[in-house]
């Protein structure tokens, strides 16, 4: 199980905020920067897209936490949805984002399960299939 810093974790909490958790596959949480008095950090989220589609939908989380000044403790977040497409494309993505960061860290990967577990929300529940079985009926008098 990932151990979350309190940033992380209240990072976590925003992105479930506008994302149910039983619909995310998987976050790629990437090391925060600390500059001038502010810390920002970014996640890709892959979202679930409907069961019978063979596609997710990608979103970038982002975070600015003030620490220092007369705005110490400000929290900004957004999320925003960048693509709609194959499960495939998640690491080109995230490997993108990588090189554009400078980061020589791979960013840290929870699955859904995880995610969940970590928030504590039970795991999506699966319908079990309803199958139906034939009735015998009478037939109807003439």
């Amino acid at each position: 199980m990932t151990m979350l810093t309190e940033t992380r974790e209240r990072f976590l909490n925003a992105i479930v905020a506008q994302v149910p958790p039983d619909a995310i596959a998987e976050i790629h949480f990437f090391q925060p920067i600390k500059q001038g008095g502010v810390e920002s950090g970014i996640a890709v989220v892959v979202q679930n897209a409907a069961p019978e589609v063979e596609r997710i939908v990608v979103l970038t989380a982002r975070y600015r936490l003030t620490l220092k000044g007369p705005d110490r403790g400000k929290w900004e977040t957004s999320i925003v949805a960048e693509a709609d497409a194959p499960l495939v494309t998640v690491e080109a993505v995230v490997r993108g984002v990588q090189r554009r960061a400078g980061d020589a860290d791979d960013p840290t990967r929870m699955d859904g399960e995880e995610v969940r577990a970590v928030l504590g929300v039970p795991a999506p529940v699966t319908p079990t299939p309803v199958i139906a079985t034939p009735v015998e009926t009478e037939p109807a008098p003439l």
